[in-house]
């Protein structure tokens, strides 16, 4: 064990300034018996630290290693475990208990001595030694006593201390004296005791020398414990004398403290004061205004507003704790609560007054606006109710109840002046649209008062009707009972369209500005999200559109913008109405007034919903929209029906058909109101329906026609529709186009083949049996040689024919044609040309054969191609 403590104070200890007092060999109780050395260390420097270390064997080597050290100050407890038998566990307990068993109970018993005996030199801490026996432990005794006893442990404790770097010096010179040290380790001890001998006779001389000087030395100390017994003496006098002069100074400095005090809380009330007096003060003049103020004036209303708002700050202001518990704030509480009361009470009357007398006002405007399609300006009187919306504000968060039964008076008042200007302003424009009394009278009117007849349910009654045949025919084919629009023109359309424009632009800066003004006036939001409250209606092409909820219906007031929608429904609660009324006057005067409305309308909605797209204006305008498209499909469809239901002429030829000029004239005035319109879309579908519908039912008039044929009536009006989308160029109907050319193209040429027939009916059946035998497997050669198809029979059948024949023939052919067409699609020509075109194939056909057939037989017809061409000319120039 001793090598074992000299080697680790070597290699551990000495290199860190430490001193190894006690080392023990132990290992971890309960655990896998790894070995390692507690050891117990003192710094050779001041102030010396006095440590516990645990040091470990390496594991890839025979050389140590210090694994973790505590502080001796730390440690709380030694728990030897047993103080009568032999035990080797014990416990040391620091931050936590570590449990250790000793290679012996030896090594155990003087490492706890160690640690008792550095704990009494170095730190006197009570560190409790618990089931130790009291050998071990040495009994406190008298400091002077204990010192000695501690001077004669660290010897015991110092069984082995290693040289300084002085004393080896020291050493080193003394050795170089006696040469012999080495050689005769005897003569040098004995050389070393004699010395010794000599400085211990030295020193008893220079204390008995000094005897003297220590008596003299006693001497002055006993005159100066003298010296400080009188000065003690007077200093017990003085602190008698200080004592009384300290009872008078902490009475002032109590006294001190108390004013400091009271100064301390009289500058708060202060501050509580000022705070009362600042902020719950209001003015005589802002009072005066309050109570008497003139809301009619600019002054008066700005003077009004400033104590309004001085008024609600004092209202308003936070008190402190325990301000509500004083008479005074109470009083003037009581006294703010009474002149809101009373102000609020006077404004609220005074607005009221406003909103009756700007009722009586503006209707004394109706009568000039009456025969003028304008609606009145409501700017003067929003500018002068504007100056009140501060009031209002203030009005709002003070009285809320006062407050929504202004909203509420605003809306009965303006609501019943906006019902009369908007219902005379619908009458103007209703009478505009149909003209002159006598047309007026014939759609419900009464010219002289401008008053609508029908009721809003009649008008909703009334069927669109057809806009019948609206070429000039001198008979008609349509059964119409109804008023027929052939006789209305473009002026009148575009009348129709200038004065539903006109509407709709005087409706929607009334309502922007009204919906403007309610949202400053009351103070609303105009930008917060909304619930849905709109819905979707399904249109006719299965398309959806949005749909109000019925404007009776009243919505929850979930956010200040429904609030606004309410009052915009509640004040123009008839413009809808009305709308609908005119939509149906105008489909009630020309069906293809939809297309008009429906352009119209789409721009105004597409506008209405880039500023606000859930606004009053939008919202209502779109709930028209549907009806107008629904308009709109449905004079599709009334068209398409007319095709199904129309009669043909049983004694005349049959034409154009009213249908196909019908969609001409469709295709041309939609081209003209669509052109770079929003709903496109809608136009596109309406007529893939009517180029369907009419395809459809000019093969069924073809179909049931006696007088005219069939290819006839199909080839004119499948002319007429090629044309017709040529001319007008619709992108989604190039399909269509396509197919009606085809169609043209192939009754074209069915009614030339039918028409020409066989000119040369002999000579078609004689080459018919040529070639008859020629298919029999006979050769073209040879075909002359038999009996019924010699060149003798050849010749008689080409004399039955000469040019003459030929002549008439073409003759009779040009007149049957003519007959067939009609003059209107000028096809007599491109047909004739066709005829002739097909004769001249046959006569070629015929040609061939006989080169074939009879080579060298020198037959011939007795007319050639230029005499068919001769005889085509003049016939058509002599028609």
């Amino acid at each position: 064990m001793t090598a074992i403590k000299h080697a680790l104070q070597r290699d551990i200890f000495t290199p860190n300034d430490e001193r190894l007092l006690s080392i023990v060999n132990v290992c971890k109780a309960g655990k896998k018996k790894k070995n390692c050395f507690l050891c117990a260390t003192v710094t050779t420097e001041r102030p010396v630290q006095v440590k516990v270390v645990k040091v470990k064997k390496s594991d890839k080597g025979d050389f140590y290693k210090r694994q973790i050290a505590w502080a001796l100050r730390d440690l709380a407890v030694v728990d030897a475990k047993d103080a009568i038998k032999e035990n080797p566990e014990f416990d040391l307990h620091f931050e936590k208990i570590y449990k250790w068993v000793a290679s012996s109970t030896a090594e155990k018993n003087a490492f706890i001595s160690c640690i008792w005996k550095l704990n009494q030199r170095y730190l006197r801490k009570k560190i409790d030694f618990v089931n130790v026996s009291s050998q071990l432990l040495e009994e406190s005794v008298p400091s002077g006593e204990n010192q000695s006893v501690t001077g004669g442990d660290e010897e015991a404790v110092d069984e082995y201390q290693e040289l300084n770097a002085r004393e080896e010096q020291d050493i080193e010179i003394m050795m170089e004296g006696c040469e012999y040290a080495i050689s005769n380790a005897e003569a040098f001890a004995e050389r070393l005791s004699r010395e010794l001998q000599v400085l211990d006779g030295a020193n008893i001389q220079s204390i008995m020398a000094s005897e003297k000087q220590v008596n003299i030395l006693m001497k002055l100390l006993d005159e100066a414990l003298k010296e400080v017994d009188q000065i003690e003496l007077k200093l017990s006098s003085y602190e008698e004398m200080l004592q009384s002069v300290k009872e008078q100074m902490d009475q002032i400095s109590e006294s001190n403290h108390l004013i400091h005090l009271s100064n301390t809380n009289n500058v708060k009330l202060l501050s509580e004061i000022e705070f009362l007096v600042n902020h719950m003060d209001l003015a005589k003049g802002h009072i005066k205004a309050l109570e008497e103020g003139d809301l009619s004036s600019s002054r008066g209303i700005e003077a009004c507003t400033n104590a309004a708002d001085a008024l609600l700050q004092c209202m308003n202001v936070a008190l402190r704790p325990g301000h509500d518990m004083l008479l005074a704030v109470e009083q003037q509480q009581h006294r703010f609560s009474d002149l809101r009361e009373k102000f609020a009470r006077r404004l609220a009357s005074h607005l009221n007054n406003v909103f009756v007398q700007q009722g009586h006002d503006q209707s004394s405007t109706l009568a000039q606006h009456s025969i003028e399609l304008t609606l009145p300006n409501h700017h003067p009187f929003h500018r002068d109710l504007l100056r009140y919306a501060k009031l209002m504000e203030w009005l709002k968060s003070t009285d809320y109840r006062k407050y929504e039964g202004l909203t509420k008076n605003y809306m009965d008042y303006l609501s019943r002046l906006y019902e009369r200007e908007i219902k005379d302003f619908f009458e103007v424009a209703k009478i505009k649209m149909t003209g002159t009394t006598k047309e007026s009278k014939k759609f419900g009117l009464h010219g002289s008062s401008g008053k609508l007849t029908g009721s809003t349910s009649s008008l909703n009654k009334l069927s669109v009707q057809s806009s019948g045949n609206r070429r000039s025919q001198s008979s008609s084919l349509l059964d119409m009972g109804n008023m027929s629009a052939s006789d209305l023109d473009v002026a009148d359309r575009a009348r129709f369209d200038k004065i539903f424009e006109q509407v709709l632009s005087e409706l929607e800066p009334l309502c922007l500005a009204e919906q403007d003004f309610i949202s400053k006036f009351f103070k609303l939001q105009q930008h917060q999200s909304m619930p849905g409250t709109v819905t979707e209606a399904e249109d006719t092409d299965g398309g959806t559109l949005s749909r109000q909820h019925n404007a009776g219906t009243p919505l929850p007031v979930s956010s200040e913008k429904d609030m606004i929608r309410q009052m915009m429904i509640k004040i123009f609660r008839c413009i809808e109405p009305e709308l609908n009324n005119l939509i149906a006057l105008g489909d009630k005067i020309d069906s293809f007034n939809s297309l008009y409305m429906l352009v119209k309308m789409s721009h105004h909605v597409w506008t209405a919903q880039n500023v606000d797209p859930a606004s009053f204006l939008s919202t209502t305008l779109g709930n028209v929209l549907v009806t107008v498209k629904r308009n709109f499909d449905k004079c599709i469809s009334n068209q398409i029906r007319q095709m199904e239901e129309v009669k043909i002429s049983k004694k005349s030829k049959v034409g154009i058909l009213p249908f196909v000029a019908e969609f001409e004239e469709f295709a041309g005035l939609a081209e003209s109101i669509f052109k770079n319109a929003e709903r496109r879309g809608d136009l596109d579908k309406a007529y893939t329906k009517l180029i369907r519908g009419v395809f459809v039912n000019v093969e069924k008039v073809a179909n049931e026609s006696q007088k005219t044929p069939r290819d006839v009536v199909m080839m004119e009006n499948f002319h007429h529709i090629f044309a017709t989308l040529s001319r007008l160029k619709i992108s989604c109907l190039e399909a269509e186009k396509k197919e009606a050319k085809q169609k043209y193209t192939d009754h074209l040429q069915s009614y030339v083949i039918y028409s020409l027939g066989q000119p040369l009916e002999k000579l078609n059946h004689f080459f018919e049996g040529v070639e008859a035998r020629v298919a029999q497997g006979i050769r073209e050669e040879e075909v002359s040689y038999q009996l019924a198809f010699n060149k003798q029979e050849l010749r008689k059948v080409i004399k039955e024919y000469p040019g003459k024949e030929v002549k008439k023939g073409l003759d009779n052919l040009y007149k049957k044609v003519d007959k067939h067409l009609c003059e209107e699609e000028n096809l007599l020509q491109v047909v004739w040309h066709s005829m002739q075109d097909e004769f001249i194939r046959q006569y070629k056909h015929f040609e061939g054969l006989i080169a074939r057939c009879y080579p060298g037989s020198g037959v011939t017809m007795e007319f050639t191609i230029q005499d068919i061409l001769d005889y085509c000319s003049s016939i058509a120039q002599s028609h």
